[in-house]
């Protein structure tokens, strides 16, 4: 049996998976341990239920931790795709402008709203080719 590992999140509720990885054995009702590859080696093999999603056997759904380039520290970079929408949400007091962003490895279902503001000042590149829809 397969299951794909919950590794982080991606903007504020949607969590990433990683696997499948081999189970190699159960602790009890809610704790497995998995096989892990060399490069996780750093990572407690044993995971509670709730980290772990079955592996239904679909390859669209599967992210080779090679494509996410997991560094020594256990993190990775998001890699921008495309904008696909911005908002401007008025509050009393200011204007608050988002944009929503579709992400490597992700489907368009799963793209996030993010603070424009803060993508200018993380990938200001993206603001000056004018991709941003208006």
């Amino acid at each position: 049996m397969k299951g794909i590992m919950r590794f982080g999140k991606k903007g504020k509720l949607s969590p990433r998976y990683i696997g499948p990885h081999r189970i190699s054995k159960r602790i009890d009702n809610v704790a497995y341990k998995l096989k892990l590859p060399q490069e996780l080696v750093a990572v407690h093999p044993i995971f509670h239920i709730s980290m772990l999603k079955k592996c239904m056997g679909d390859p669209s759904l599967i992210i080779p931790t090679e494509d996410i380039g997991i560094k020594e520290n256990l993190s990775y970079d998001e890699i921008h795709v495309q904008i696909l929408d911005r908002q401007v949400r008025k509050l009393t007091t200011k204007e608050v402008a988002s944009i929503k962003v579709l992400w490597r490895n992700q489907f368009v279902e799963e793209a996030t709203w993010e603070a424009e503001e803060d993508m200018k000042k993380r990938y200001p590149h993206l603001f000056e080719s004018g991709e941003v829809p208006n």
